[in-house]
């Protein structure tokens, strides 16, 4: 085949591979990871062959999706660690991360279910873990958040929370702020209250994840 002859297709094959990512990421913030590939496949209108073709597995399609999803989230990060007020740093990043899984169940599904075949969100949890973790020490050497707290308290309280914030979001747009400000209200200073169990680590938080997400699936 000459090159002239494989031009049309290479231009086929990169068109067909545009139209999937596109179908499926309005799949997915439609209706999460989860989605019928069969489904993203008709809607970008090519056959399954051809989705398997460019993407093996679903693995492989979420981490085309989502390859720059964690930008967002540094922005939002970077935005919060540049308040001088700690306090509000906390809020703004959270009610950000929250409005970003609000309007997107895929991504909400990538920032609260343990995924490790997906480098994307493996890195928006790193990035994640790295800016709650800094926005916990400026506010703890404050004086405004609770000091026997520690990083895996906010995303073991907060991971759930957020997993139900499209739900949320369908019953009525904004209700999730309610209930971020009651749980980010429990960190303050003035809460304090001596607390009887030990914080748990990532992996332990990677299982409730995992647990959450299997029972959803079940």
């Amino acid at each position: 085949m000459t090159d002239e002859q494989a031009a049309p297709r290479r231009r086929d094959a990169r068109r067909n591979r545009e139209a999937l990512v596109t179908a499926a990421a309005e799949l997915f913030a439609e209706q999460g990871l989860d989605v019928a590939l069969d489904l993203i496949a008709r809607r970008a209108g090519v056959g399954n062959a051809t989705l398997y073709r460019h993407f093996p597995n679903r693995e492989e399609l979420i981490g085309e999706v989502f390859a720059t999803a964690g930008e967002a989230m540094v922005a939002a990060g970077e935005a919060a660690l540049a308040e001088p007020d700690a306090w509000t740093g906390i809020e703004v990043y959270f009610d950000r991360v929250f409005e970003l899984v609000a309007a997107n169940r895929g991504l909400n599904d990538l920032v609260t279910a343990a995924i490790p075949a997906v480098p994307a969100m493996m890195e928006i949890s790193r990035r994640n873990a790295e800016t709650v973790g800094g926005l916990v020490e400026r506010a703890q050497r404050q004086g405004s958040m609770r000091t026997d707290v520690v990083v895996m308290d906010l995303l073991f309280m907060l991971g759930p929370l957020c997993r139900s914030v499209p739900a949320a979001e369908a019953l009525r747009p904004g209700l999730w702020r309610r209930y971020l400000a009651l749980q980010l209200d429990a960190f303050r200073a003035s809460a304090a209250r001596p607390i009887v169990e030990p914080p748990v680590g990532s992996e332990q938080l990677d299982e409730l994840f995992t647990g959450l997400w299997e029972a959803e699936g079940a």
